[in-house]
């Protein structure tokens, strides 16, 4: 587990579970990261990366190592040349998905109201 986490489950009362949530799963791209192992099972650093539309390697490997850390996600690495590292979710991390679909499903529904009260020139174009 993260420093950061260990101390947030340490330290925060039982009132704050939610805040220990958006702790572990809030982060650029953790949730998508979270759903594409889902579909996919099993996935390598540059395909996690094509598939998320190409974040900076930097921030793809904080919060690959993040989710790792706090559990959600198994790192395997292949001793071979060239390397091999492969992503799979932990038991833990399938447990974390309901939740992802919640927030999935509420961000949709929040969008689509916020879109609503735009003014028609302003409406995002469909892709």
């Amino acid at each position: 587990m993260r420093e950061k986490t260990a101390r947030i489950v340490q330290e925060w009362t039982d009132a704050c579970d939610a805040e220990i949530s958006i702790a572990v799963l809030g982060g650029a791209w953790k949730p998508s990261i979270l759903s594409l192992l889902r579909e996919h099972e099993v996935l390598r650093f540059g395909e996690l990366s094509r598939l998320l539309d190409e974040p900076t390697a930097r921030v793809l490997t904080r919060q690959l190592r993040e989710l790792e850390d706090d559990g959600l996600v198994i790192r395997t690495v292949y001793r071979q040349v060239p390397p091999k590292v492969e992503y799979r979710l932990s038991e833990l991390g399938r447990g974390s998905l309901p939740l992802v679909d919640a927030l999935t499903s509420w961000g949709g529904s929040y969008a689509e109201h916020q879109r609503s009260l735009l003014p028609e020139a302003s409406a995002p174009v469909a892709r």
